[in-house]
């Protein structure tokens, strides 16, 4: 029988290998990670990164089976066809995210022992694949914990560590408020470290070659490590826990920029870019992903598209394509209306599709990690819960303008080709932007309490999120309750709106049933992860 138990994974290709090559050979250098039977800390650090980069950059089966039918209608982000049992996350699609996320913390756990066998000396000089490794995957944790609550961390992925016995190996589950609490201390130590780590030119090297998320760019590390920080800290501000702490650490950290760098424009986004596609890391799956579900897989919904056009939004013509017979106009497909009525406005080529120059065409789409627009709205959040309102309304425009410049920037990037009847779009001026900043239901001056700002700055996450950050936007609409979302009940299934977690994959269920007992009370799609309070 072949186990599935995720404290038992092992990859097939637990050790990158053939991995050698010069700087200008960079986008070259990242064959299938099964090559070889024997690992270095360097090569085993790309094996982190490599184990997820379909779950960061755009790929078909993430889209297609995970986000299609799960956060990207529960955000909103997409239209679709009302269905029985529509809300209920598919198990293959949340299997293939528990999956992956295991297989790399097995990368993960593998280079911890690697570097743990090696010598003081040779520790020291690697120390910097440790942290920047530990970074990138604190940042897939806070995502599953985000959507799952408890899962096995702290002792999962461990089978190689522990000599292959199996019951040594069972993966206790880690509360969702432990591992938030383990990975804010980490993330701060591994701050403090990064600002104390120097590296000698042979390291610099071998650091530049094996990262292909900041091709070994230390200042980009500490930004992707408070960054991260700050996002940690701000979705768990409303947790009476951890109130204090986050507005004490984001305090700090938002006060010296010297010691704590984030990102702060555009040109410091942590993402990994495409530049060959002809290699590993391209976004050719974005297209399929998108456009071979049918008309449901990449149209636009009501609620983003009306609220675009009633405020001129700058980003309307990137982000979509009007339908081929709506005469220019961008409609998209209501939620509450009957699956007849939906048909028949996508069969009258009335309905918008996100546009396929900007997304899913463009093969050189980069895999989004932490953006500027994304932190400086977390820092409108901060500011305003803190009394600050004049930097709280610079953070909010300047997150409105870098977002339509992302989006300018992402579509300048395009290779898109077979589009007809549907021209490129042309990018959005700085006019179009102060213009659309000024508009009234826009306007930070529009809104006149704190909470009627706080909807402006959790508006605008939806509308920057859409489905290119799924994740993020999911957690946001759930913690800050806005945008409301209106949907058609199901009143044909038990769970008759989007849920508010997923639930554990039944595999996991299966043969970890004795860890499982501990969480099994809670594992259902209506209890709230712990930092969903409103």
């Amino acid at each position: 029988m072949k186990m599935k138990k995720i404290s038992f994974l092992l990859f097939a290709g637990l050790l990158l290998g053939n991995i050698s090559c010069k700087e200008a050979e960079f986008t070259e250098a990242y064959p299938n990670p099964a090559k070889i039977a024997e690992t270095t800390v360097e090569k085993q650090f790309t094996g982190v990164l490599y184990a997820n980069k379909d779950y960061v950059l755009p790929a078909y089966r993430h889209y297609f089976v995970t986000l299609r039918t799960s956060l990207n209608h529960y955000n909103q982000a997409t239209g679709w066809i009302n269905s029985s049992g529509q809300y209920v996350p598919g198990s293959s699609g949340v299997e293939d995210v528990w999956y992956n996320y295991y297989n790399m913390l097995t990368q993960y756990r593998e280079l911890q022992k690697v570097y743990a066998s090696r010598p003081a000396d040779q520790q020291a000089d690697r120390k910097i694949f440790m942290l920047a490794a530990a970074v990138y995957v604190y940042d897939y944790t806070q995502k599953m914990v985000d959507v799952l609550g408890a899962i096995p961390f702290s002792t999962a992925g461990m089978l190689s560590s522990n000599g292959g016995d199996y019951l040594t190996s069972s993966a206790k589950f880690d509360t969702a408020e432990g591992i938030y609490t383990f990975l804010l201390d980490d993330l701060k130590r591994i701050s403090t470290e990064l600002n104390g780590i120097t590296l000698n030119a042979g390291y610099q090297k071998s650091f530049q070659t094996q990262d292909f998320v900041n091709k070994g760019d230390l200042t980009a590390w500490k930004r992707y490590c408070n960054s991260l920080r700050l996002r940690l800290l701000n979705r768990v501000s409303d947790v009476e826990s951890f109130k204090a702490r986050a507005n004490s650490e984001m305090a700090e950290i938002l006060g010296n920029a010297t010691t704590y760098p984030i990102v702060e424009t555009n040109a410091q986004n942590i993402q990994v870019n495409v530049y060959d596609i002809n290699t590993d890391l391209n976004s050719k799956g974005f297209q399929d992903g998108l456009e071979s579900a049918g008309w449901f897989g990449n149209t636009a919904g009501k609620a983003m598209i009306d609220n675009m056009n009633a405020n001129n939004d700058p980003r309307l013509p990137l982000l979509f394509e009007p339908g081929a017979n709506a005469s220019g106009k961008y409609i998209g497909i209501d939620p509450t209306a009957t699956e007849g009525a939906q048909t028949t406005l996508f069969n009258a080529g009335q309905v918008a599709i996100y546009n396929r120059y900007t997304l899913s065409r463009n093969q050189f789409f980069p895999g989004i990690l932490i953006n500027a627009p994304q932190i400086n709205l977390i820092k409108a959040e901060y500011y305003l819960r803190t009394g600050n309102d004049a930097s709280a309304k610079t953070a909010y425009e300047t997150a409105i303008t870098q977002s339509v410049q992302f989006y300018n920037g992402l579509l300048a990037l395009t290779n898109a080709t077979g589009i007809t009847g549907s021209p490129m779009p042309t990018a959005a001026t700085p006019a179009s932007i102060s213009t659309y900043i000024a508009s009234p239901a826009v306007s930070w001056s529009s809104a006149t309490t704190s909470a009627d700002k706080l909807k402006l700055i959790a508006t605008q996450k939806w509308l920057h999120y859409n489905l290119v950050q799924p994740y993020e936007n999911w957690a946001d609409i759930r913690r800050l309750d806005f945008p409301v979302l209106s949907f058609q009940v199901d009143n044909a299934n038990n769970q008759t709106v989007p849920p508010v977690r997923w639930t554990i994959p039944g595999n996991e269920v299966t043969y970890n049933a004795a860890n499982y007992a501990a969480v099994k009370a809670t594992d259902n799609l209506k209890t709230r992860i712990f930092w969903d309070v409103k």
